[in-house]
């Protein structure tokens, strides 16, 4: 195929691609956006604007809504009310202006300019659509402008019969009849059974994980491992400072020592002395009470170095928040999670707590992607609600996912919905008020 039938195969797909957009716009705003802007890609144009009947300069390229009080818009609009006299379709410039607006024309516009009108069905005028550039228009140019400006007529017209026909359905629902009608509909419609449902702040976390506590009271010295990090069983995970721990080490040893060499002369002695005899036994349990406080010493010194009792992925914040920091035994350092095992762990605040129980289903939507909500059903629901890290007290719901749901990234955050009985659509509309009015009057 030649060059020439690929360009006009690629125009038709673009004007045919402008015309469904404007058959799809929501409203008069979208057409004329496209029509400023978008119509580049069918003409080559620097600047342009639409002019609507009855409502001015509607649109202009390159700003997302005209200011009315700027002088270019001013400006513009007086040159419409210009070209609107004249009507039709035509190539301009400035020359086809009064002197008092064709002075401002190379401040505002390039040289070359065009005017295609918008005409309604019965051939009133719509609006105007102007388009300008440095080159002189040809006649292609003109046969595509022409079909465009029909689309957008078109376009137009649609939208706005359609908003006319609204504000006669609008005038027709005053009678007295149809406003009864409609207030039954309502009434009947606060009827009508739904799902309750609440949302609450959630997160992804680990199921049932290993917790890493310290063994020590000591300062930790080195981490080796980083965030999130996977792990196998007997990986080292951080070690302590053994400063301390080396020195009474050793100091335990030379009591050690000394004690076992105090024993060793008393049971050397009470072989040839009766009287020595008495020291064997105070000297052998003092050598004994030293050989546990060094056995002791060597199992601190062991315990410096944490591994990892099983394998996963090891959860905790950054690596600076723990090195340097002084920890008690028992203190909680990090967790080995298994990715594989997650589930959601919701914070309900106790203003939207409704009945909830296990089996309840919960729809979790991900930050990272809440077009594709998670499914999951209720496993526990606490009775007494807690203060939460933000300072909200909340019931802690855990739920666990379907079982054709990938397990999400531990961490996660976003925003579950938790499902519960069925009631009314007016009980459902207006719960937190009634609540309110009964706190409020006791009732």
């Amino acid at each position: 195929m030649s060059e020439t039938g690929d360009s006009q195969l690629l125009g038709l797909s673009i004007l045919l691609q402008i015309t469904r957009r404007v058959r799809e716009a929501a409203g008069i705003e979208e057409i004329g956006f496209i029509a400023v802007n978008e119509s580049k890609q069918l003409i080559a144009y620097r600047q342009a604007a639409l002019w609507l009947e009855g409502k001015g300069v509607f649109a202009v390229s390159g700003i997302p809504e005209p200011d009315r009080s700027s002088p270019y818009i001013q400006w513009l609009a007086e040159c419409f009310r210009q070209w609107r006299k004249e009507g039709g379709w035509r190539p301009i410039d400035a020359r086809d202006l009064p002197p008092a607006l064709s002075r401002s024309w190379e401040e505002w516009l390039p040289s070359h300019g065009v005017i295609a009108p918008l005409k309604g069905k019965t051939g009133e005028i719509l609006g105007l659509l102007l388009l300008v550039r440095d080159e002189e228009w040809h006649e292609n140019e003109v046969a595509l402008l022409t079909e465009l400006s029909a689309v957008y007529a078109h376009g137009i017209a649609a939208v706005t019969t359609g908003r006319r026909m609204a504000r006669r359905i609008g005038a027709m629902a005053v009678s007295a009849r149809l406003k009864i009608a409609l207030f039954l509909l309502l009434v009947g419609a606060l009827f009508i059974p739904v799902r309750m449902s609440v949302q609450a702040p959630a997160e992804v976390v680990p199921k049932e994980p290993f917790v890493v506590r310290s063994p020590l009271d000591s300062v930790i010295d080195r981490f080796h491992v980083k965030p999130n990090q996977p792990v196998s069983a007997g990986q080292l995970l951080f070690e302590f400072d053994r400063t301390n721990l080396r020195a009474k080490h050793g100091v335990a040893a030379k009591a050690f020592q000394v004690a076992a060499e105090e024993y060793r002369q008393a049971a050397q002695s009470a072989l040839v002395d009766d009287k020595s005899k008495v020291e064997v036994t105070p000297r052998r349990g003092r050598m004994e009470e030293r050989a546990t406080e060094l056995s002791w010493s060597r199992q601190l010194l062991d315990r410096t170095e944490v591994r990892a009792p099983r394998s996963g992925i090891a959860v905790f914040g950054e690596q600076s928040d723990w090195v340097g920091k002084n920890v008690s035994v028992g203190e909680r350092v990090l967790t080995i999670a298994d990715p594989g095992r997650v589930e959601m762990l919701i914070r309900l605040p106790v203003a939207d707590a409704i009945e909830l129980g296990p089996g309840n289903p919960v729809r979790l939507y991900l930050a990272t992607d809440p077009q594709h909500p998670l499914e999951g059903t209720v496993r526990y629901a606490a009775y007494k609600p807690e203060v939460t890290p933000a300072g909200l007290v909340a019931y802690r719901i855990k739920a666990d996912f379907g079982p054709a749901v990938a397990p999400p990234r531990i961490g996660l955050s976003g925003t579950a919905r938790i499902f519960g009985k069925e009631v009314s659509l007016g009980y459902f509309l207006f719960r937190r008020p009634l609540t309110a009015l009964r706190q409020r009057i006791g009732w």
